[in-house]
């Protein structure tokens, strides 16, 4: 266990880098070369000639994958500490626009480093992530670092032990940096809490990065982290992947521990909680997803299903299903459209079996009781959380007030779960003719965040195209393919069979190469350096 120490370390190290917004602190990273050296998003047509063939990533340390990052370490081509310090000094100079890492703990991961360097001088490696140094969101406990999960009540909580993803990185060899800003007890699409305020998106300032994994999709997009391990309740793995322009995975639901984050597992809900990565690049989804899976003996949902290697599969065996409507209120914007249909284009011209498919009314018919079961005890067990955690006061975004149906009866909640099981099975039977679906993560880009908070709970059927895969506990992960005309990012959401994580990786790896998959923000990058 590490000492309580810490946290005093940690604090002035977050204000320190906080207090030199607008005076940079180190040199502008070079992003006009990155970007005259990274594929661009390619047109339908070009794609159809396009050859299978991994994404060309940046040698930058800053942009490149943490696989890249472990490989150069083992080589000896940067050191840990090299690395460690590189990537400090890039939050130092981004943070302030973004607002997404919201703790550090510099000491000790600059300590973890050396003796990272250390073990190598000696021929010793503790695992793949040796000495790569990493962010995680602040709803994840970390030892001896504050850990508050957005509410009031552990704004000082420190917790003894690891959360099982933080110890399971941490063995494999990763430095914990610190941690990235969340919604109050994860459960809003827009990354703001009363400890630490509200996340910008960093492809446009005074736009959302997405809820609840916004710190990290931010972060991670800005150059700041190579990675995070984000949690995904209705989509906040996937909608900040999407926003933010980065790639993410939310795998199917009782492959990853959930022990040790603030909503943990168990409840009426548990298929929904999935934790995942976050990353830049796929490959990176891939190479993490082994390292964070299996059982810990604590969480229960936990299964022992081997993971399959993404390299074997055989992309056009697929049978492919897309699509773009599924009865939503709100409609895709003309790029979410051209993002979506652009992979499907490129996919038939490829020669791959897809059809335009959707099961519009058995996921209208899920939406309505998943959004009915959400609020059907009058959001008692979301009550229960702030309960445990010693909240006073909680975010507007929290919604604690129960929806317009009011409490269900015992009846009728009943009832629900049983609805909701025969949505499953009903959307099993569809997805039996396919192995992957393509589809929006979300019916447009970024927004601009709030400027007032509606305390009203947002109507789970909003985050439909994400939501009803939670609901499934299917895998699902996100990978850009688009960009709207404010220069913001457009993701693909790419949805597979339960448990066959390696079969959407494998489909979102060929799509990022074709798409080119991250580009940096040059927007953050022209108030960094002025303009210049």
């Amino acid at each position: 266990m590490i000492s309580n120490e810490l946290e005093k370390e940690t604090q002035p190290s977050r204000r320190e880098f906080l207090s030199k917004a607008g005076k940079g602190g180190v040199a502008a990273i070079a992003l006009a070369g990155l970007m005259s050296s990274s594929p661009g998003i390619i047109s339908s047509k070009s794609l159809s000639h396009a050859k299978l063939r991994p994404v060309k990533l940046p040698e930058d340390p800053l942009f490149t994958s943490a696989k890249n990052l472990a490989s150069m370490i083992q080589s000896k081509k940067i050191s840990s500490v090299e690395l460690t310090e590189m990537y400090f000094k890039r939050i130092e100079l981004v943070n302030p626009q973004i607002n997404a890492v919201v703790m550090l703990c510099k000491e000790r991961a600059l300590m973890e480093a050396k003796m990272a360097d250390d073990m190598l001088a000696k021929g010793k490696s503790k695992g793949p992530l040796h000495g790569v140094p990493v962010t995680i969101k602040d709803s994840i406990d970390t030892a001896g670092v504050v850990s508050t999960g957005g509410t009031m009540g552990r704004k000082n909580f420190i917790p003894g032990e690891d959360a099982t993803v933080v110890a399971r990185l941490r063995n494999a060899g990763a430095i914990v940096m610190g941690k990235t800003n969340t919604p109050e007890f994860t459960l809003a699409g827009t990354t703001a809490n009363l400890i630490y305020g509200m996340t910008s998106n960093p492809y446009k300032a005074g736009y959302t990065p997405g809820g609840s994994s916004g710190g990290a999709g931010s972060i991670i997009a800005s150059g700041g982290s190579p990675m995070d391990i984000g949690s995904d309740f209705g989509g906040s793995i996937r909608m900040p992947a999407h926003y933010n322009g980065i790639a993410g995975l939310k795998p199917t639901t009782g492959r990853v521990p959930r022990t040790g984050h603030i909503v943990d597992y168990g409840g009426i809900f548990d298929t929904y909680q999935v934790l995942g990565p976050l990353a830049r690049w796929v490959e990176d989804l891939a190479y993490i997803l082994p390292i964070i899976s299996g059982p810990d003996q604590i969480d229960a949902a936990i299964h022992p299903v081997p993971l399959e290697d993404p390299s074997k599969v055989d992309l056009k065996k697929l049978k492919y299903a897309w699509h773009i409507d599924i009865g939503s209120a709100e409609k895709c914007t003309p790029e979410t459209i051209k993002a979506v249909q652009g992979v499907a284009d490129m996919l038939k011209d490829g020669k791959f079996v897809i059809t335009n498919d959707a099961p519009v009314k058995i996921i209208q018919e899920a939406e309505k009781v998943r959004s009915e079961l959400g609020m059907a005890d009058g959001r008692a067990w979301v009550r229960r959380l702030v309960e445990r955690s010693g909240t006073k006061t909680t975010h507007p975004l929290l919604g604690l007030s129960p929806g317009p149906a009011g409490v269900a009866s015992a009846a009728r909640f009943t009832e629900l779960v049983e609805n909701l099981d025969a949505s499953r099975s009903k959307m099993l039977q569809w997805l039996e003719s396919y192995d992957i679906v393509i589809s929006p993560v979300m019916a447009s880009p970024a927004k601009p965040n709030p400027d007032n908070f509606d305390p009203k709970p947002r109507d789970p059927a909003s985050y439909g195209f994400v939501g009803i895969y939670n609901m499934t506990g299917w895998p699902s992960a996100v990978v850009r393919a688009g960009v709207s005309p404010e220069g913001l990012p457009i993701g693909v959401q790419i949805i597979g069979r339960p448990w066959q994580e390696h079969v959407v990786l494998a489909v979102a790896s060929f799509i990022e190469s074709q798409t080119g998959g991250w580009q940096p923000p040059l927007a953050l990058n022209e108030i960094i350096t002025g303009g210049k």
